[in-house]
């Protein structure tokens, strides 16, 4: 019997969900705003009442398949043994809730629930840029800095499901404050937010620039395409998120020595900016990636086994792919 499972990413922005097959056929999708203004309670019953709809759905048009369970990918640390989101900076009043236990109880059937940067690693490996790889980790370049490990094909949690918080790894000991109570985390130099932050701040010290002109509509897209029109301002903010990435992602290669580091998120389509600078962080910090990678991506010798840093295949979609697929593994 065919089957298929639902896979949401539920943000603090938008609320998407998907009937996904075993295939990596998306067979239906609906999008939403998150109105978190409104409270949990709201938010969880429109989750639940367009789930509900994408099922009847799927019954009507494709009553073969059988569904397998939900998948919900939600921004912040989750307790692995009881479900319960602990916190999550993007859901304000969500803090120990018990998420998946509500989803069950109001749609009967089998929750997982899962980090948003878990979810985007397990749709990469799934269906996208890590497709083939036994091991990678994933970065998810967005309002913050998520991450996330796939291990020997198996997501890695750690001890109590909160591993790879890679947007909160130090790369600055005494650089801007960060949300998590910490200074100069990755995060802080390498999100959408610290991209208009940093550009806010080098306009505030009276540099010239065309960034100006955009006043309070200025964001990380606007910024981006400023810096390849030549814009100097902007390009330095783009340096400065290769060079963080750089320093992040060569302390886990140095650790860790994956295979396959992939980049996504809003961020990671200002590829052209910052990958210059954090390739050249990468190659100078970690004395692995050194070599084991040359600019051709083959490794030193003519050696196969080379070390790569790559941009996501899936954009968008794949904490929604990787939520679906959770209940398939």
């Amino acid at each position: 019997m065919p089957s298929y499972a639902v896979g949401v990413d539920l943000g603090g922005t938008n609320l998407r969900i998907a009937a996904i097959d075993e295939d990596g056929t998306m067979l239906a999708r609906t999008a939403l705003g998150t109105e978190v203004r409104k409270g949990r309670e709201f938010v969880v019953d429109e989750l639940c009442r367009s789930t509900e709809g994408l099922v009847k759905e799927m019954s009507a048009k494709a009553p073969e398949h059988k569904l397998l369970g939900i998948g919900v990918g939600v921004p912040g640390l989750i307790d692995s043994e009881t479900g319960r989101l602990v916190e999550s900076p993007n859901l304000p009043g969500w803090s120990d809730f018990d998420v998946k236990g509500e989803i069950e109880r109001r749609l009967g059937a089998t929750v997982i629930l899962e980090n948003d940067a878990n979810c985007a690693a397990v749709g990469e490996h799934w269906l996208g840029a890590a497709s083939g790889y036994e091991s990678m980790c994933m970065y998810t370049l967005g309002t913050g800095v998520g991450g996330g490990w796939i291990l020997e094909g198996w997501l890695w949690r750690g001890w109590n499901g909160m591993a790879a918080e890679l947007g909160h790894c130090n790369v600055y000991p005494d650089g801007h404050i960060c949300g998590c109570g910490s200074n100069g985390c990755l995060e802080q130099y390498a999100s959408a937010t610290a991209v208009v932050r940093m550009a806010r701040e080098s306009l505030a010290e009276g540099r010239q620039s065309g960034l100006s002109r955009y006043g309070d509509r200025l964001d990380s897209r606007a910024i981006y395409e400023c810096a390849m029109r030549g814009d100097a301002v902007a390009a330095e903010v783009f340096e400065r998120v290769g060079r963080a990435l750089g320093l992040a992602i060569a302390n886990v290669v140095n650790a860790m020595n994956l295979p396959i580091h992939v980049i996504g998120g809003g961020v990671s389509s200002a590829w052209d900016a910052f990958a210059p600078a954090m390739f050249d962080e990468v190659r100078k910090r970690s004395y692995i990636y050194a070599n084991t990678t040359e600019a051709n991506g083959v490794g030193k010798g003519g050696r196969k086994r080379a070390t790569s840093i790559v941009q996501a295949k899936l954009g968008g979609d794949g904490g929604l792919y990787g939520a679906a697929r959770l209940p398939m593994m």
